[in-house]
Order: structure tokens, then sequence, then C-alpha cells
């Protein structure tokens, strides 16, 4: 099967130049990652994402819950090297991938800051390019110095602490030197120096590259994405479901449009109170069966989507391109049908759910005396009546 570059979205900053990932691998390239973009990549259909950077402190990072619904919707996620090495450590026990060094330093507790990663970099149109020196690049250097002897013990941990009270946005290899160079003597300068010289490693960017070859490798393999630990939720708490629909987006012939225009345009036609009690009462009968502890087998569940599907007449060959258009994915569909089996689960069984419930008859004839339909009725059985005496 050819492949597409968005098969595999990376979002990318400074850690790696976009050319560099694109020579290890064809893929899709974002910006390093804001909140609700992993939501907006998923329109893309990816088979995999790869979250490397993401920004932090005046824009809000990318949030879990985001890439929960991507494990959700069998998309396989990796992080590493950035904000995605944290998140991957902090979202490994619900099927999130990491990669690298770093990742294995936030995983098993070494690193607990998010801070560790940050940097100050150039915008987009200098490609991201680091100006400062996250921390993680700093112990890993050092750790390599006292390794090849340029540092003892004791040298080393200070260079760190010097680095650890700079502001990430101030830290750079200049000022770290500065700050500890009178206390070296004369033969560890040179020491330093003569190695230092020679390039240290780039930690970020070793782990990024890593993180993209494990993505690719597993593009490559056609292995099945593992389910989510777990399952895949059947319900979202509401500031979940809120922000989605705030930063959702439909995608029709390629273009996205957002979920806000969509529901905007929705909120000037005739019936959307119509619309919005109709899913105000779906929802609440639901909540009001889970509360009781029902819940619908999945042979329910996909009735309710097989049904979904006829009621559109869309084709199979159709469908993912109609999920699109609708701002679902397939667990979106799946909550939705489970949500409208429920219904159906309360009203079959309405007589039962309360002391003295109505009956299918009684919800009949109230609903058609609320609609004026009763005397409607009346009228044709009077008609009726009266051909039938003639």
């Amino acid at each position: 099967m050819k492949r597409r570059p968005e098969d595999l979205v990376v979002f990318l900053g400074p850690s790696l130049p976009v050319g560099e990932a694109r020579r290890w691998v064809n893929c899709h390239v974002l910006p390093p990652a804001r909140r609700g973009d992993v939501w907006r990549a998923l329109a893309l259909r990816p088979r995999a994402i790869a979250l490397i950077d993401g920004v932090g402190e005046a824009l809000p990072p990318v949030w879990h819950q985001e890439l929960l619904a991507a494990v959700e919707a069998g998309v396989a996620v990796f992080g590493g090297a950035g904000q995605g090495a944290l998140r991957a450590a902090e979202l490994a026990a619900q099927g999130m991938v990491g990669v690298g060094q770093i990742f294995e330093w936030y995983r098993t507790g070494m690193l607990v800051d998010d801070s560790e990663v940050a940097l100050r970099h150039a915008g987009a149109e200098q490609g991201y390019r680091p100006l400062t020196v996250p921390m993680v690049n700093v112990r890993h250097v050092v750790t390599q110095a006292r390794a090849a002897r340029v540092l003892n013990a004791r040298q080393a941990r200070t260079l760190v602490t010097v680095a650890e009270r700079l502001y990430y946005a101030e830290r750079t290899w200049r000022r770290i030197l500065d700050a500890e160079r009178p206390s070296w003597s004369a033969a560890t300068w040179g020491s330093w120096e003569g190695w230092f010289s020679r390039g240290v490693e780039d930690l970020q960017a070793l782990d990024a590259q890593a993180c993209l070859r494990a993505a690719a490798a597993f593009l490559a393999s056609a292995a099945p994405v593992k389910p989510p630990r777990g399952g895949v939720r059947t319900s979202l708490p509401a500031k979940v479901r809120r922000r989605r629909l705030e930063e959702g987006v439909a995608v029709l012939a390629g273009r996205t449009v957002s979920s806000s225009q969509v529901l905007a345009v929705l909120q000037q036609e005739p019936d959307s109170a119509a619309l919005a009690e109709a899913g105000l009462r779906r929802a609440l009968l639901a909540g009001w069966a889970r509360s009781l502890g029902l819940e619908p087998t999945a042979e329910e569940v996909k009735q309710a989507e097989d049904e979904w599907w006829r009621r559109h007449g869309v084709r199979p060959p159709d469908r993912e391109v109609f999920l699109g258009a609708c701002g679902l994915d397939g667990p979106g569909l799946r909550r939705l049908c489970e949500e409208w089996a429920l219904e159906r689960l309360v009203l079959s069984h309405a007589a039962r759910l309360l002391p003295e419930g109505p009956s299918r008859e009684e919800a009949l004839a109230s609903e058609a005396r609320l609609q004026g339909r009763w005397a409607q009725a009346a009228r044709g059985v009077r008609w009726a009546q009266r051909r039938r005496a003639r």
C-alpha cells in the first residue's frame, strides 16, 4: 500500500531541523504542538503521530486528553526528545510509546520537571533554531565529560548546578562556562576547551531522530496498533467534550472547517432549538440510564451504528470521508451510538423504570395531544365512521 506523508504526522520545533526529519522519514511535519493541535491532526487520518516538540509558557500546551483520543482512535502515538518525552512518560500506561534517553529519565523519575526540556528558540521563519541549551543537554554533555575524565565528579556536579540556576531562556554554554571557569584550574580549562571544541552531542536531536526511526519502523512493519489499555472510554468528562467541540474540525475535500464555525451556522437554523432539545433529551436519558447501572450490549451499540449508516445512505468505501465531514472519528461515532442505544434501552423499559411508569400507548397519546395530532386523528376516525354508516 502506498504511503502518504500524512500517515506519519510529526510535531517538530527546535529539537531537529524539519529538512533533517524529512530526510529520515517521509512524514507530514507540523510546528511544535499546542493545545488542540493533536485533535486537529486526527483529521489528516494519520496512522502514527510523533510528538517531539510542543509549546509552553505563554501558549497552552498539548493536552493529555488529545493524545488519549489519538490512541483510542487507533493511531500509534510516539513521544521523545522534548515535550513528547514528558507526555510519553505520563501516558505510557495508556498506550503512548516513549522513545529515547530523555523519555527514560522521565519514566524512571530521574527527571520530573518539564523545564528540563525547555529552551528558547527562533521563530518558524528561521526553522525554530535553538538559541539556548535545555538542561537535558547539559546533563548529557557533563556526563560525557565525566566519562572522558575531562571533569571530576565535583566539577561535573557544580557545572550542572550552575546551569540549573540560569533561567532557561538565558541558559547558553557561554553563560554557564563564564560562571564556572574562575573556579577551574588552567589544566581543567585547557582539557575542557580541547574536548568541547571537537563538538558535543545534542541529546534532544539524537532522541528526536530515534523517535522518528521508531515511528517509521512501526509504519514499515504494518503492525496493528495495540488497543488502548483499559479500552476506549464510553463517555468523556464534560470539560473534554466541550473543549473538543470548540477546537475540533470537519474535513471537506481535504480542507478543514472549524467546529465553532459549523456550530454558528447550525444555531441560525429554524429548527436549531428542536435539534438541541433532541440532543439534550438523549444525553439526559443516557446519563440517567448510566446512573441506574444500565449499559447497552455490544450488539445493541452495533445495531445503532448500522442504523446510523443506513439512515445516511453511506457506502462502506465512503464512510471514513463522511465521518471526517461530520467532525467524527471511530471512537466518537461509537460513543454517540452508545448514547443512542442507551436512550432506546430506557424508552423500551419506560414502564418499569419508574413507579407507575408510562406505557408506550400513554406516551403516544400525550405527545400526539401536545403536537395537535390527536384531534387530527380523531377527525379521521369520525370521517371513516360516517363513510361506513352510509
